[in-house]
């Protein structure tokens, strides 16, 4: 099993394969560049609530360290109960979990603040889809959106993928994120692999991840957005 994503969780999904009686190979291919000076600033802005779409927000808000406590007790929305889970850890004491996606964490915001009724701080990453921030302006849900990350490319040499399959195909590629698909795209498209050639199956965390891949890619997207239901498909 070829494993994607960024590093640390890239190293906790080993686990959970290896627990699972297979071989995970760890192949990082994006990794995230965080700005806390980002996330100090965005707080000194008034706000009701805060919301996270990724359990990487959650670390960039733990880069603030003792400046932090002041802000535990605020209601802080996460996209899924992963994300929740990582802002309880963080010491987070009013968590809410939405259904996993931005336009479902936008419909639990809405439960608690409406129009005129409060606003919301909303950090986030770069590059991102764009679902969470426009279901929140179709409710006239007052909200700024602080940018307090990057995900940028981990350079990969063009012979890596060649390498790695030098013994034959993965049996499963798994892929969370839209951004990561892409960057395998480019790198096989690179080194002159052939998606079929390199695994029998990419398992995608969502639709939009499948999206990124080539037409001929044997795709399957999990049942739900989160690290369970993909694992459920091998």
């Amino acid at each position: 099993m070829l494993v994607t994503r960024p590093q640390p969780a890239a190293e906790r999904t080993a686990l959970k394969l290896e627990a699972m009686g297979h071989q995970p190979i760890v192949l990082p291919l994006i990794q995230a560049q965080h700005f806390v000076a980002a996330l100090r600033a965005g707080f000194e802005r008034p706000h009701d609530a805060i919301a996270v779409t990724s359990a990487e927000a959650i670390r960039v808000l733990a880069g603030l360290g003792p400046a932090l406590e002041p802000h535990l007790a605020t209601p802080l929305f996460a996209v899924g109960a992963a994300t929740a889970a990582a802002a309880a850890d963080l010491g987070f004491t009013d968590v809410r979990v939405g259904a996993g996606t931005g336009e479902a964490l936008a419909e639990t915001v809405a439960g608690f603040l409406g129009p005129g009724t409060g606003s919301l701080l909303y950090f986030a990453g770069l590059p991102r889809a764009d679902g969470f921030e426009h279901a929140l302006r179709q409710r006239a849900i007052d909200h700024v959106t602080v940018e307090c990350y990057r995900m940028i490319p981990v350079d990969h040499p063009p012979e890596t993928l060649a390498t790695l399959t030098r013994s034959g195909p993965f049996d499963a590629v798994l892929l969370y994120s839209r951004e990561t698909a892409r960057r395998l795209v480019a790198l096989m498209r690179d080194s002159g692999v052939d998606c079929a050639d390199f695994s029998g199956r990419y398992l995608c965390l969502s639709a939009t991840v499948k999206e990124a891949l080539p037409a001929g890619a044997a795709a399957e997207v999990a049942i739900a957005p989160d690290e369970e239901s993909l694992l459920k498909i091998l």
